[in-house]
This record gives C-alpha cells, structure tokens and sequence, in this order.
C-alpha cells in the first residue's frame, strides 16, 4: 500500500513533513485535504480535523511531528534528528518554538491576510490591512527573527552542524512569507537570510516552492 499524506500543500506544517519526506528519498502520495471542507470520513483519520495527517498500511497519525519522529523510526537514514541526546533536544525545541510560537503569528498575521483573504474571501489588501501586517512583523515576527538568528549564530545549520528537523521548520514557514512576497531584512538578520537562501534552493524545497508558487504566490502584487 502506500503510504499517504494528507493536507493542502500551502500548509507550513504539509510542506515540512513533504521535505522531510524528499530529504529521505520516501515515496508518498498527497491527498490535497482542505481541513476545512474535510471529507466526512477524514476525522478517522485525524481526529482533531487538522493538517497533516498521514495512513501507511494500518497506521494513521496526525500531527506533522509526530508524522517525522514515526518517519525516522522507521526509515533511521539520512538521519534528520540529531543522535547526541542535547543535541536532539534542541532540535525538538527549536522545530517547537517554530511550529507552536511562529507560524500562529506568521500565518494570521502576514500570509492570511495578504494571501489567503484576498483568494478565498476576495478581500482586498488596503492600507489599513497592510500596516496591520507591518505590525505584526515589528512587533511579533522581528523579536522571533532575532532569537532565530542568534540560535543559528556562524553555522550552516541549527543544530549539530548537519541538516535536521529543526531546519526543516525553520524554513517552512518562510515559504508562505515569501509567497506573500515578505522578505526577510538581511541587513538585521544577515545569518538568517543566507540559511534561508540556502534551504530554499535545496532540491526538496525548490520543487515545493516551484509546485505552490503558480497558485499562492503573490509576490508581484504584494
């Protein structure tokens, strides 16, 4: 049987599970699940309603890092969790502070309202919706930026010098800022701008970025 995952590709949290799924060279098909207007038997399988959700064989989970812990478990190499116990810890925390602390800000905050109500809801980008999201990044997103940044530091990568889960995170939901044409400022977070750079043309991210771009990016009009 194989194995599939379910969610809309544009979710921060698919997209993170998708290139960890690439990164480990694991086939899958994407059931593209709007949580939203979920099918009626899809509680069965994620039972909080949201994305992602995952089936292979007999097993179902739910929750995208509990899909990757599972995944590596599984399928050990390339390892995307560290093996020194400190170092996996700061993995989970920093994948942590990404999924639970940033994206609830980033999303409703930025790529909502400059992406999604604009498609889904034909609600305009006003002034008024812009200084909003100018806002958010000041006052919520640039403090986070600035933790990230100093956890980065001179390295290639967050933790352990090689890629793990954390930076998976990381990147994700960046993806949805650039699709809502936000830039990270280099001149304020120079380590962090080049770490994005760098993730974002790794094969497993270019293929999403280029896959999602044709319908959510809107960095010409943003």
């Amino acid at each position: 049987m194989t194995a599939t995952l379910y969610g809309a590709n544009v979710s921060p949290f698919v997209r993170k599970v998708r290139t960890y799924l690439a990164e480990k060279g694991l086939a899958y098909t994407l059931d593209p699940v709007n949580p939203f207007a979920a099918p009626p038997d899809y509680r069965s399988i994620s039972p909080l309603g949201k994305i992602p959700a995952w089936r292979d064989d007999d097993v179902t989970l739910a929750d995208s890092s509990v899909i990757c812990l599972y995944l590596e478990r599984m399928h050990p190499q390339p390892a995307l969790y560290p093996a020194d116990p400190q170092a996996w810890a700061r993995a989970l925390w920093l994948e942590e502070y990404i999924d639970s602390g940033f994206v609830p800000k980033a999303g409703p905050g930025v790529f909502f309202p400059l992406v999604l109500a604009p498609m889904m809801q034909d609600q305009p980008v006003t002034a008024e919706v812009r200084a909003r999201v100018e806002t958010c990044i000041a006052d919520e997103l640039s403090p986070m930026w600035r933790y990230l940044e100093g956890e980065l530091g001179d390295a290639e990568f967050f933790v352990g010098g090689a890629l793990s889960i954390a930076d998976l995170a990381v990147a994700s939901i960046h993806v949805n800022l650039w699709h809502a044409g936000v830039d990270l400022d280099a001149t304020q977070f120079p380590r962090l701008a080049a770490f994005l750079a760098r993730e974002f043309a790794r094969p497993s991210m270019a293929a999403l970025i280029a896959e999602e771009t044709p319908t959510w990016g809107r960095r010409t009009s943003a």
